[in-house]
C-alpha cells in the first residue's frame, strides 16, 4: 500500500510517523518543499535570532518513511505530480500544506518559514535606534513584536492592529498590553493601508494607517496568518470560500475518501490554525487509515480545546484557559510560569510529532 503525505508541518509528520507505527506494511513517502520540520510556534523566536524554528526533517520521521524534497503541482486520480515533472502513485493521501500569509506591498511575513527567513536577515541587519512595526494583532503579532523588543533592546518596536489579543479574555488582554509595555513596544491601535517605501522621516518606509496618519518604519513585518495554498482547489476538490478543502467526518476529502486532508488547509468545523488542532488531525487520520486496513470501522474526529498560549518574550508569558468549544475563561495565569509552561507546550508538540504520541480532549458534547 502506498501513501503519500504531502507537508512535513506538524500535521503532516505526526500523520506520517503514526502510520508508520500502526501499518508496517505502508511504503510512506512525505513531500515537502525543504529538508526541515519547521515549529511554526518558533517562527517568532527565528525572527528575532533568540532560538531556532528549522529541525532536520530527517531526525523527525521514523525509520522507513522515505521523503521526496520536492514541490507539489497537481493532485490527481492516485496520482502526484511533482514540480520537477516526475510523478508520484498512491492508494492513499495525506495533504497537509498548513496556510500562507498574503502580505500587503513593502512588508514581510512572519508566519512562513521563507518569510520568517527574510526578517531574520533584514533585523540582523537594522542599526540601533532603527523602528519595526509588526502589523497584526493576534497571538502571532503580540509573539512577534514581544520577541523583537526582547531580543533587540537597542530598537524601537511598534504593534499596529485594531485589536490587540481580540482571542483573548478581557483580564488576559489588558495582561499582555502590560507584558508589551514592559518590552517598551508601543502599541498602536489601528489598521495598515499600504507601506510607502522611503517616504518616511530620514529615508525610512512612510506606514500609512487607516486613521489617516502615517509613521515612520524601517522594517514592516506582517504577522497575520490568512489564507491556505491553493493545491485543494487546483486539485478539483470541494473547497469552502477561504480556499479549504471540505471534509467528512472523518477527515476524509468529500470529493474522494483516499484523501485525508488535515491541519490549516482542512474545513473542520470549529477549528482554527494552531498546532494543538494540527496534532490531533493528523494522527486521528493515520488511525482511521490504520482501523480501516484492519477492516475496522472508524470513528468520527472529534477534539476540545483546553486554552491559548502566547509568549511574551523568553521570560514572560500568558496562558489563557479556554473551553473545549474554544471560547474563553477569565481564568488566565502570567508571567514567568506561564513563559515555562508556554515553552512545554511547545516542546510537547514537537515530542509529538516526531514520537507520533500525542493525547486530546474529546470535542465538545
Amino acid at each position: 500500500m502506498k501513501v503519500v503525505v504531502v507537508g512535513a508541518g506538524y500535521a503532516g509528520t505526526i500523520a506520517a510517523n503514526r502510520l508508520a507505527k500502526k501499518v508496517k506494511t505502508a511504503e510512506i513517502t512525505v513531500v515537502n518543499p525543504r529538508p526541515d520540520f519547521v515549529e511554526r510556534v518558533r517562527l517568532h523566536e527565528q525572527v528575532a535570532g533568540t532560538g531556532a524554528a528549522a529541525t532536520p526533517l530527517a531526525s523527525m520521521l521514523h525509520d522507513g518513511v522515505a521523503t521526496r524534497l520536492e514541490t507539489v503541482d497537481k493532485i490527481s486520480d492516485g496520482e502526484v505530480a511533482l514540480g520537477d515533472g516526475s510523478r508520484l502513485g498512491y492508494d492513499y493521501l495525506f495533504l497537509a500544506v498548513g496556510s500562507t500569509a498574503a502580505p500587503l506591498a513593502g512588508t514581510v511575513p512572519v508566519g512562513t518559514w521563507e518569510g520568517a527567513e527574510r526578517a531574520r536577515v533584514a533585523l540582523a541587519a537594522l542599526p540601533a535606534g532603527r523602528t519595526v512595526t509588526v502589523i497584526g494583532g493576534g497571538l502571532t503579532g503580540i509573539e512577534t513584536a514581544a520577541e523583537v523588543a526582547y531580543g533587540r533592546p537597542d530598537l524601537r518596536v511598534r504593534l499596529v492592529a485594531p485589536t490587540i489579543g481580540e482571542s483573548l479574555s478581557a483580564g488576559a488582554r489588558g495582561r499582555v498590553r502590560t507584558g508589551l509595555q514592559r518590552l517598551d513596544v508601543e502599541v498602536v491601535e489601528d489598521s495598515l493601508t499600504r507601506v510607502d517605501p522611503g517616504a518616511g522621516e530620514a529615508g525610512g518606509d512612510a506606514v500609512r494607517l487607516d486613521s489617516g496618519r502615517y509613521v515612520t518604519s524601517h522594517l514592516t513585518l506582517w504577522a497575520i496568518i490568512t489564507g491556505v495554498p491553493d493545491l485543494a482547489a487546483r486539485s478539483g476538490l470541494e473547497v469552502d470560500g477561504d480556499g479549504r478543502a471540505v471534509v467528512d467526518a472523518y477527515l476524509r476529502s468529500v470529493s474522494d475518501p483516499r484523501i485525508f486532508v488535515v491541519g490549516d488547509c482542512a474545513a473542520v468545523p470549529g477549528a482554527r490554525p494552531a498546532c494543538a488542532t494540527a496534532l490531533p488531525q493528523g494522527a486521528h487520520a493515520a488511525d482511521t487509515l490504520a482501523r480501516m486496513i484492519e477492516g475496522r470501522k472508524p470513528q468520527p474526529y472529534s477534539m476540545g480545546y483546553t486554552g491559548q498560549g502566547v509568549s511574551l518574550g523568553r521570560r514572560d508569558g500568558l496562558l489563557q484557559v479556554g473551553r473545549r468549544d474554544d471560547s474563553v475563561r477569565r481564568l488566565y495565569f502570567a508571567g514567568r510560569t506561564a513563559a515555562v509552561g508556554k515553552e512545554q507546550i511547545c516542546r510537547y508538540a514537537k515530542f509529538g510529532a516526531r514520537t507520533a504520541i500525542y493525547a486530546w480532549l474529546a470535542g465538545p458534547k
